[in-house]
């Protein structure tokens, strides 16, 4: 079936925005006229790593790359690494990672798979196992597999190389990781692999072992890694510095509000569907408003995963709990230890002091005296998620911000 494309200019003015590095461009472009003169698409390639079932939208900026291309009318195969997660992706890792059996792979990718298709258009979406393949190679197989790079050339890879430098261990089944990852480019024939600044080597190698198969080599494209709402570490659940793909609109465009304001430009680069041609005007904006700037790209990643509707309703709700006064200035703050991502409301009433016993804080629930994030709870059993600010309101005058 041929399809019909936009023309390469227009299609690299999507695919360049926010980029890293295309290896090599000019490559990728003859892959864009040879699909545009034939009417077929590329096949673009993301493997998922199966050992973060928990996706952020530090992980969607590749995702959302990917469904650039899906737009593009190009074909995207998802990897779901459940053979590559018993070896551990050793990239930017000081120390070997605890292999995950097959059967938690495949949980942690059935939940990776759920979330991106969030971001990926499904319908348009092949999601493929590595096991099909890897899982089916014989000792014979994974040998002439390695002996088609060199230890050295595996020890030109960063952190090997800060690994052995510090005296730290490193596996054999390691160096088995990026040839396993690229024997994937060669199953299924990719002509670009998409990945984090943190994957190039990896996509290098897929590269090299496509062409020692006689295949033409993939392209490259690498994506930043997105920082955290700090503004300065990487974005990561364990730093507490994340907006999670699945959480509430609130939550989303409240976090959202406390990146710092040099962020803000790259963010709307990498986070939002803001139209490309209008970022220039952004910057004199950010300059001059950062906070109707960071306020605007609140809204628009609220709408990347809900829609405008529910990105003006965050707002709404934003200023009603902050801009309008009806939650102090002097508000008591805390942290939670939840217990399997849960903490009773009712125990945090009587924690907080707002109610001498449960009974009281069921009864004061149930007659709707309580609220979290300005909504009314009626439910006596209501379990605070962990993850993201909420302000608690119980009676009329006491107030508690949950910061984690």
């Amino acid at each position: 079936m041929n399809l019909k494309f936009p023309s390469i200019n227009e299609q690299m003015d999507l695919i360049r925005r926010g980029v890293s590095e295309i290896i090599p461009e000019e490559e990728l472009v003859k892959k864009l006229e040879r699909s545009l003169s034939t009417g077929k698409p590329i096949v673009v390639k993301l493997g998922c790593d199966p050992s973060r079932p928990d996706l952020h939208i530090g992980h969607a900026v590749i995702l959302r790359k990917m469904r650039q291309f899906q737009d593009l009318g190009h074909h995207a195969i998802l990897i779901i690494g459940d053979f590559t997660g018993m070896i551990g992706d050793p990239s930017g890792k000081s120390k070997t990672r605890p292999p995950l059996t097959l059967e938690e792979t495949r949980i942690n990718g059935k939940s990776y798979t759920e979330q991106a298709t969030k971001i990926l258009d499904s319908s348009k979406l092949e999601i493929i196992h590595n096991s099909d393949w890897l899982g089916k190679m014989s000792f014979e197989d994974v040998i002439k597999l390695s002996a088609k790079f060199t230890v050295s050339q595996m020890m030109e890879r960063d952190d090997f190389h800060k690994r052995f430098n510090a005296e730290q261990p490193i596996s054999l089944h390691e160096f088995l990781y990026p040839l396993a990852q690229a024997q994937d480019s060669v199953a299924i024939k990719s002509d670009i692999e998409l990945g984090g600044t943190d994957q190039k080597f990896n996509l290098l190698v897929g590269r090299e072992l496509q062409r020692a198969n006689g295949q033409e080599p993939q392209c490259i494209l690498t994506m930043p890694i997105l920082e955290g709402t700090d503004g300065v570490e990487k974005m990561s659940k364990s730093l507490n510095n994340y907006i999670g793909i699945t959480e509430e609109p609130f939550d989303m465009y409240g976090k959202t509000l406390s990146i710092p304001d040099a962020s803000i430009y790259n963010w709307f680069v990498l986070c939002s569907n803001y139209p490309t041609a209008k970022l220039d005007e952004l910057k004199s904006m950010i300059s001059s408003d950062p906070r109707n700037a960071k306020r605007l790209l609140a809204r628009e990643i609220v709408k990347v995963y809900y829609n405008e509707e529910t990105s003006v309703k965050a707002e709404e709700k934003f200023d009603t709990l902050f801009i309008k006064k009806d939650v102090p200035d002097d508000i008591a703050e805390m942290d939670l230890v939840y217990e399997n991502g849960v903490f009773s409301l009712t125990q945090l009433l009587v924690d907080c002091g707002f109610v001498p016993s449960k009974g009281e804080a069921k009864r004061l629930i149930q007659g709707g005296g309580v609220t979290v994030n300005g909504e009314k709870i009626s439910d006596a059993n209501f379990q605070l998620t962990e993850g993201g600010e909420k302000i608690i309101k119980a009676g009329k005058r006491n107030f508690v911000k949950i910061r984690r």
